[in-house]
């Protein structure tokens, strides 16, 4: 018995000496010390041990176990102080080097250019309003002039959730909304996101946003639509900006006209900018529709007014003079670090 338990002992020392980590240490142990390990067994022999020396070999099952521990603990001491030296070896900080440099985000060519727009008109007394992105086929077309079989409803333009939900074509259904809850006098602006089934290039994308604008009182005429525009444009380019208007058609506004602002790159003599005309179309406006006034429960007869629609992407293309509506969309750090 002596022999064996010194040759476990002898045994025990040796792999104690020799593990490189705290895993296979306590490998060790439990196969040494374990429930089933080879000290347990020896002392599950002492049924076989002469009553008269059973004293005398658990004594020597003791001593073998203390050793043992005892090595267990100190080789455990030695190799948690290697471990947490390794671990701040690699944390080492050289209080010398310059500290990393914290990259501070600013704000994306889309909002300067609608801060922008909502510093000018909130200036001038309109309010901002926003409405929902998934809206109702009656707000989105039907309370805005555009009855069931107007080529704009044609689902190659609009994406339908189902017949009576879409994904909203135009923010003027916002207006529509503003309009049936709120009696005159009105001034809002109403920006957000937009959604036409469009195909991506450098000019168009399925999804985009719009600026409209819209203002219903008593007495009002076009000359305060082309004044407030004028104003406008002239805040947003620069006082040296000309308008000039076209004729042109849209469901919820008649008249209708379509907005051209002298080029602020050549003065309008024409320029690669302005591709020679020397104008730029900028927003589509017009006087409200008395159809719309109706269904929103205005009466037409008492109150008229105006509205338009800016696309934002084409106000901060202008402004910033960007070639490609793409680049506002691919979070290219180099494109963006340029505002």
């Amino acid at each position: 018995m002596k022999e064996k338990l010194k040759a476990i002992q002898e045994e025990a020392l040796s792999k104690i000496s020799d593990v490189a980590d705290l895993d296979n240490l306590y490998k060790i142990k439990v196969d040494i010390l374990g429930k089933k390990g080879q000290l347990t067994e020896v002392l599950k022999g002492m049924k076989d041990v002469a009553p008269e020396d059973r004293p005398k070999v658990g004594q020597m099952v003791n001593d073998t176990r203390k050793t043992i521990e005892e090595k267990l603990e100190t080789m455990k001491a030695q190799l948690e102080e290697k471990a947490l030296n390794a671990k701040l070896a690699k944390e080492v900080i050289d209080v010398t080097l310059p500290a990393n440099k914290n990259e501070i985000g600013h704000k994306h060519p889309n909002t300067l250019a609608l801060e922008e727009m909502e510093r000018i008109f909130t200036g001038m007394g309109y309010e901002v309003v926003e409405g929902p992105e998934i809206e109702f086929d009656y707000y989105n077309f039907e309370a805005l002039n555009i009855p069931a079989d107007h080529p704009a409803k044609d689902e190659q333009d609009t994406f339908y959730i189902d017949k009576n939900i879409v994904l909203r074509t135009q923010t003027s259904s916002v207006q529509a909304r503003v309009m049936e809850n709120t009696q005159p006098p009105i001034r809002i602006i109403s920006p957000g996101r937009v959604f036409r089934s469009d195909a991506v290039d450098a000019t168009h994308s399925p999804s985009f946003h719009q600026v409209e604008g819209l203002a219903i009182d008593k007495n009002i005429n076009f000359a305060d639509l082309k004044g407030t525009l004028a104003d406008f444009a002239k805040e947003l380019f620069g006082p040296e900006t000309k308008i000039k208007f076209r004729p042109h058609h849209f469901p919820f506004t008649e008249p209708s006209a379509e907005m051209d602002v002298s080029c602020f790159k050549c003065g309008g003599k024409g320029c690669r900018f302005c591709k020679g005309e020397g104008w730029i179309e900028i927003l589509g406006c017009g006087m409200v529709h008395p159809n719309v006034l109706k269904m929103s429960g205005i009466d037409p007869e008492k109150y008229q007014g105006f509205a338009f629609g800016v696309g934002l992407e084409r106000i901060a293309l202008l402004k910033y003079e960007i070639d490609d509506m793409r680049l506002l969309y691919e979070n290219d750090a180099r494109f963006l670090k340029q505002f």
